[in-house]
């Protein structure tokens, strides 16, 4: 083994609970990032007709009669 990898090994591999413990972190972090990427490439395509671009247009706000 590298220099490099040997460390690494023992570190999170070499122990089977650390080992699992990387794998669902990365995972969970894969989800957040997979997530906020494809969110950001949804509303990029469908910028302009989201409901959260054209709100303004059908929603009056300042009377505070509606909750």
């Amino acid at each position: 083994m590298s220099s490099l990898a040997r460390p690494l090994y023992n570190t999170f591999v070499k122990r089977n609970f650390t080992f699992l413990g990387v794998i669902f972190a990365s995972a969970f972090a894969f989800e957040i990032a997979f997530d906020i990427t494809t969110d950001r490439i949804w509303d990029n395509i469908n910028k302009g007709r989201q409901w959260k671009d054209i709100r303004s247009r059908y929603v009056q706000s300042g009377d505070g009669d509606e909750e």
